[in-house]
């Protein structure tokens, strides 16, 4: 009995013995087979590595669990936690705007330790297609025209920033319009596809200051007040206006802006985006009214500076310099603020020359402003690229480019002071106090209508080549069946 009470007792040890060695070996198997997926401080330890991510993933879908500890990752980055990472972005700006944009986001680098690596190219449009589509997205990409923004929005190719991105920061920090043309359909509901960082505003009226104040004309503040001065100028013994839309191949662009303008002022926000999108057609009454207020300035030979006839041969940069001949043989240019550029060089800011906002037609509509900009959107979710597109919703991140001149900044910490003259000043003001902003509507259309049929279907309207409702019926073919 005590015999096979021990060999039932060493038989027992045998047996634990085993089941160890068998546990152990268990443990070495399972640990080989975790070993094989990237474990998330694997991942942390190296946030400059190249996303595993495609850029086709759904940016609905919920992004990796954010790097925040109790602040954001513009926090942490300015805290030096992503200091020695790489940041690609890419967009249309060269030579001097390049130089420009590097200089504005230099400080950051400085402070961060994130390299931000900028490539600039002419051919933006088709090779951001290219790169996208190849699975080869930059970081960051910089968009001009928000309508190719919207495509790549819809096929779930860039990351929904509204995700990591405080809404309330946003909220005080932007007129609501922006945020809303921030907002674009995605595969599965909207998403907040990127922010904006670089503006310019289009409803400006620019005129000869010291003239026009020396000749007693003083600035109009309804759509009828500019009309009466439209006709006192006339009667005095000049053409008011000063158009031109002869752009190359671009010709009839400004006659676009002027349109979308008038839109603004004569129908409801919520038209004007479905006549972007195709579903309010050119061929509509609502359309044809805008076209029509257009038509009361330049098809009158009394109003225009060498008659309807040269609108369309005149270059468009080259319009507004007769408005500062002596005398002035013109008085009034609607145009971007960008047309400064085209100015004399002797002139003086807010002395020679100096805007005011195209006046509402429609109280209802209240005082909307149509602009155009930058939007900058997000393909790869890593920590410090939601530390750049976050340092992308300050004024700061444009500072020195406010500074240089020719840019309005969207955000409204951006400080007044930070700007050159009183003139871009009040465009800034004008932008954050717009009962509506609305982005450049020929840019939001499909190309074949936007960069097509609109530009020429209203150059040959102007022209007398086409009547009303055939220029409509000319432009609203360019839409894709």
């Amino acid at each position: 009995m005590l015999k096979n009470k021990g060999w039932t007792i060493g038989t027992a040890l045998l047996l634990v013995f085993v089941l160890l060695l068998s546990a152990c070996g268990g443990n070495n198997n399972n640990g080989n087979q975790a070993s094989s997926s990237p474990s998330p401080s694997a991942e942390s330890a190296s946030p400059s590595a190249s996303p595993s991510a495609s850029p086709e993933a759904s940016p609905s879908e919920e992004p990796s669990s954010s790097p925040i500890a109790g602040g954001s990752a513009l926090d942490e980055a300015y805290a030096g936690k992503y200091k020695g990472t790489k940041v690609t972005m890419f967009g249309p700006f060269v030579d001097v705007d390049q130089k420009k944009f590097e200089d504005a986001i230099k400080e950051f680098e400085e402070k961060t330790g994130i390299d931000i690596q900028y490539e600039g190219s002419k051919e933006f449009e088709a090779t951001i297609s290219i790169r996208v589509d190849g699975g080869n997205a930059p970081d960051i990409a910089d968009f001009p025209q928000p309508g190719l923004l919207a495509n790549f929005a819809k096929s779930g190719k860039v990351i929904d920033v509204g995700t990591f991105m405080d809404k309330n920061k946003l909220a005080a920090n932007y007129n609501q319009s922006w945020l809303d043309m921030a907002t674009m359909a995605g595969p599965s509901g909207d998403i907040m596809a990127g922010i904006w960082n670089r503006s310019s505003v289009k409803s400006l009226v620019w005129y000869p200051k010291k003239a026009f104040e020396e000749a007693g004309y003083t600035i109009p503040k309804t759509w009828e007040e500019l009309l009466a001065l439209t006709e006192q100028i006339a009667k005095d013994g000049d053409p008011a206006w000063a158009i031109g839309i002869e752009s190359g191949a671009a010709t009839g662009w400004p006659a676009t802006d002027w349109i979308e303008d008038i839109m603004l002022r004569t129908t409801t926000p919520e038209n004007y985006d479905k006549w972007v999108k195709g579903e309010l057609p050119f061929t509509d009454d609502i359309v044809k009214n805008a076209v029509r207020k257009m038509a009361e300035i330049w098809l009158n030979d009394d109003y225009v500076y060498g008659g309807k006839k040269s609108i369309v041969t005149t270059a468009f940069g080259d319009a507004p310099k007769v408005m500062f001949d002596n005398p002035p043989k013109a008085w009034l240019h609607r145009q971007a603020s960008f047309i400064t550029s085209f100015f004399p060089t002797t002139l003086k800011s807010g002395e020679d020359y100096d805007w005011f906002y195209l006046p509402p037609i429609d109280p209802a509509y209240g005082n909307p402003v149509l602009v155009a900009g930058d939007i900058y959107a997000m393909f790869n979710d890593r920590p410090e690229v939601r530390a750049v597109m976050e340092f992308f919703t300050t004024g700061e991140s444009i500072k020195t480019w406010i500074q240089s001149g020719g840019v309005i900044a969207p955000m409204n910490d951006a400080k007044a002071e930070w700007y050159t003259s009183d003139v871009e000043r009040r465009m800034a003001e004008l932008a954050q106090s717009a009962t509506t902003l609305r982005f450049d509507g020929s840019d939001l259309m499909p190309g074949a209508v936007g960069a097509g049929t609109f530009w020429k279907g209203m150059t040959d309207y102007i022209s007398g080549t086409v009547d009303l409702d055939g220029a409509m019926q000319e432009i609203q073919a360019g839409w894709p069946k």
